[in-house]
């Protein structure tokens, strides 16, 4: 395939786990427009907000464009060969268990596979984990205890035949927003007969999209998910609703999860009690579950990322395993995945404690299999180090070399403060990524450019088994490459060329799909051995399909509706379970619980949709969502500054009062970092308790105080610079507070602080370089290469109230300008917004 790309090419949408199509058409340069694939099966044309918008996010601002060895850029073949003696040195000194991997569901099935290969099986250690360990580890443990491997059952389908869907702890009309359109669509347009519509549910502490478009909201507590899901089975079995025949045919050990669920919620007044809810409404779930064979239970992060995330899934599951609801149309339990190949990261054996095509170590012959086929020196023999462990390895100085590709885990992992001081130690880093400068490239000793979304070639899996091809249609970047080459080149650089012989990433997918197939025997869910020998051009022109695929295609896009389960017995497990309290309990220093999670328009840490303006409008800046009575209590107001504090961290953020909130919980979003704030990174706060079984980090239930900051005043600049120097000054004179903002021709900072400023014109003028002897430089840094004698400064100010406005006029034309005020009631942005979009402004904007 060539590197450029004229036509039209359908790829894949490189955000959530939904796995849109996307029809991408270059128009020049960076520039494409993109369009939703209405050929694709998962979206069918539709694209949210973030998918709509990827146009905006292909510019080379800010992405690493050539290798760089500490400060310095170097060649590919100096950079390469730092790498490998680096890892090749710490491995012969330390040994496999040393070294580690942490990479990314951002990352291609093709590129996942190499990195598994070279660790578990040249390196020979098993510390390959991934930020995927963050959002669906929970769903992978519970289906392997319950199914016997890792399947997810269902389809999008069934969301749209079920009767009834269940949504848990799943925001889906802004996380996963096209499954959540398909549900809502369905309900208009083919109501199950003899009803007015199908029944929406959600289970969310928080008051939701979600919940604002569902028939029945229940806000549970935070950590009572499976007390609510073993009195769902109590009442089942108290209604006779089970499917007894179906229990005694294909599943073993149900008594002992019956018996479970009723010792502990055999009364539906007291479940509803110990979950905070309503008992009518909790009725009336139980009542609609037992009365709707077509049910679905979708569930997502606010189930798995917990201490007890896999107990909560099995909770779920026995459910539907107590019905017989399980691969059949329009009924399954359904996780729905946060990232785009979380799926396929599962299928090549990307977590610390899986082998690649869903084998594991806890079948002693799966290690000499994969090994056999390998052909390679060594085998990983036991699990590695899962992600909150790995960094905490890292920073005790076990680990002595990690490489992290595509992710950036100084943001996103939990008690991030600690995962920033490890990085800072490790002996040996490297990086590779394709955006220069975030919170964990900073700590590189070796930081490796790697192709871009839409330079990337390969493929992905979605939450319902659909594999896609993700195709290139611009130009490398730079010197970028592609992820499996840099993988390919180190792994020969260390000595295991034999191994990593690749020209092409289709000969990657082709010894995938043998895997998948080698000695399967129907044993291993997970087989596309059909596809072995296929040539690089039919490669390129894979059509979307969900395995297993037999004889040359795909069988159906459920699964286990036969009741043919891959346990030893063939049948499915009952797990018995109970419901346990979150890890860290509140207390006087720590009253509140924090709840964190994503909004609708960014995505992860911001290094992609940061960029984005039409984005960036939504929810611009981090903010901390808090009930009514408790902002009272902490005499807190709406658009305050406020901090979090936990015994972990502190962050902090707007002050957005609602009473979509329980009393005495809080919600912080998880998107910001240094790069787009001064302290808005939520992952400082959380806590690093993990699931005992999965090893996901709890980021639903921290414990924190809320607090002012004590803010005199507000303000914010808008600049047509990307005027990162700005904050810095801002930040040298007195602010506590700052946010980045990416708007239309311009950069936008809100900013507050404690310390009252003496003189305000000297500082807002400084804080451009005006008035200062540097200002010529300043300017000329900025690439402004006017005189400073042809601006024009225009200010306002009213001592008296404490308020302050300017604005930089260069050649008629707005360059800036700066308004503070002693509170939070500032002039509407929008207006300014329309400014910057004029090439001369008239007197009346003067």
């Amino acid at each position: 395939m060539s590197d450029v790309q004229t036509s039209c090419v359908k790829t894949t949408c490189p955000y959530c786990g939904v796995g849109c199509g996307v029809n991408a058409q270059p128009t020049g340069g960076t520039n494409v427009e993109v369009a939703g694939d209405k050929e694709h099966g998962s979206n069918f044309g539709l694209l949210c907000s973030k998918g709509s918008a990827l146009g905006e996010t292909t510019d080379l601002e800010g992405r690493l464009l050539q290798p760089q060895v500490g400060d310095r850029t170097v060649d590919w073949d100096s950079a390469l060969d730092v790498a490998a003696k680096g890892f090749k040195r710490a491995l012969d000194k330390y040994g496999p268990d040393r070294v580690a991997f942490y990479v990314s569901g951002q990352l291609l099935t093709e590129d996942y596979y190499v990195a598994n290969k070279l660790m578990k099986g040249y390196i020979g250690g098993a510390n390959i984990d991934t930020n995927s360990r963050l959002c669906m580890s929970s769903a992978v443990a519970g289906h392997k205890r319950a199914f016997g491997n890792d399947i997810v059952p269902g389809c999008y389908e069934d969301l749209e035949e079920a009767d009834l869907v269940v949504l848990v702890g799943s925001n889906t009309a802004w996380c996963h927003p096209i499954v959540f359109q398909r549900i809502i669509r369905s309900r208009k347009e083919n109501p199950p007969k003899g009803t007015n519509k199908k029944k929406i549910v959600t289970l969310d502490p928080r008051r939701t999209p979600t919940a604002e478009q569902s028939d029945l909201h229940i806000p549970l507590k935070p950590g009572t998910d499976v007390l609510l899901f073993n009195g769902l089975l109590a009442y089942l079995h108290q209604q006779d609703k089970l499917d007894a025949a179906y229990i005694s045919d294909h599943t073993e050990n149900f008594d002992a999860a019956l018996n479970a669920a009723l010792t502990e919620a055999s009364d539906l007044q007291t479940v509803a009690a110990a979950c905070d809810v309503n008992a009518d409404d909790l009725r009336q779930l139980y009542e609609w579950f037992a009365d709707n064979p077509k049910t679905v239970t979708v569930f997502s992060q606010g189930v798995n990322q917990s201490t007890q995330g896999t107990d909560k899934v099995n909770s779920i599951i026995n459910c539907h395993l107590g019905t017989g609801r399980v691969g059949k149309p329009g009924a399954s339990p359904f996780s729905i995945t946060g990232q785009p190949n979380a799926m396929g990261g599962r299928e090549v054996g990307g977590l610390a404690n899986m082998l690649a095509a869903h084998m594991g170590f806890d079948n002693s012959q799966h290690p000499k299999l994969v090994q056999e086929f390998w052909n390679s020196p060594k085998i990983a023999k036991k699990p590695g180090f899962k992600a909150v462990e790995m960094f905490d390895a890292i920073n005790d100085g076990y680990i002595k070399a990690v490489w992290i590709m595509a992710t950036n885990p100084a943001v996103s992992l939990p008690n991030a403060d600690l995962v920033n001081a490890a990085l800072d130690k490790c002996e040996f880093v490297v990086v590779s990524d394709c955006i220069e400068k975030t919170d964990t490239t900073r700590y590189a000793d070796v930081l490796l450019p790697a192709t871009g979304w839409g330079e990337k070639d390969g493929t992905v899996t979605n939450s319902e088994r659909r594999i896609s091809r993700q195709r290139s249609f611009l130009p490398k970047a730079g010197d970028a490459k592609p992820d499996w080459w840099i993988i390919c080149e180190i792994a020969k650089r260390m000595g295991y060329a034999s191994g990593f012989p690749y020209r092409h990433q289709a000969e990657i997918f082709n010894e995938h799909a043998a895997l998948s197939g080698y000695r399967n025997d129907g044993q291993r869910d997970f087989d596309i051995s059909d596809l072995v020998g296929i040539s690089a051009e039919d490669y390129n022109n894979l059509q979307p399909f969900q395995w297993p695929r037999v004889g040359g295609t795909e069988t159906t896009p459920r699964m286990l509706g036969d009741g043919q389960f891959f346990t030893p017995s063939g049948k499915a497990q009952f797990v018995a379970v109970n419901n346990e309290a979150p890890a860290n309990a509140i207390s006087d220093e720590y009253p509140l619980v924090l709840n964190s999670g994503r909004i609708r328009d960014h995505w992860h840490t911001m290094t992609r949709t940061g960029k984005s303006p039409k984005l960036s409008s939504h929810l611009p800046e981090p903010f901390i969502q808090i009930h009514p009575a408790d902002a009272k209590a902490r005499q807190i107001n709406e658009d305050e500054f406020v901090e979090l504090s936990s015994s972990w961290g502190k962050a902090s953020g707007r002050a957005r009062i609602t009473d979509a909130m329980r009393p005495g919980e809080v919600f912080m979003p998880i998107h910001w970092s240094e790069t787009y704030s001064s302290n808005g990174g939520v992952g400082s706060l959380v806590n690093p308790a993990v699931d005992p079984i999965s090893g996901e980090p709890e980021f639903k239930h921290t414990p924190v105080q809320l607090s002012t900051l004590g803010v005199k005043w507000y303000g914010f600049i808008l600049s047509r610079q990307p005027a990162t120097q700005y904050a810095q000054k801002i930040g040298d004179r007195g602010t506590d507070a700052w946010v980045k903002v990416k708007g239309s021709q311009f950069w936008r900072y809100e900013f507050a602080g404690t310390d009252a400023i003496e003189n305000i014109e000297q500082w807002a003028r400084a804080g451009f370089g005006l008035g200062m002897p540097e200002a010529a430089a300043s300017s000329e840094e900025l690439g402004i290469s006017i005189a400073l004698d042809d601006a024009d400064w225009i200010d306002y100010r009213d001592p008296a109230a404490g308020v302050y406005r300017a604005a930089w006029i260069v050649e008629d034309r707005i360059e800036a300008c700066v308004f503070v005020s002693p509170t939070p009631d500032l002039p509407t942005r929008s207006w300014l917004a329309s400014v910057f979009a004029k090439t001369e402004i008239d007197e009346q904007d003067r």
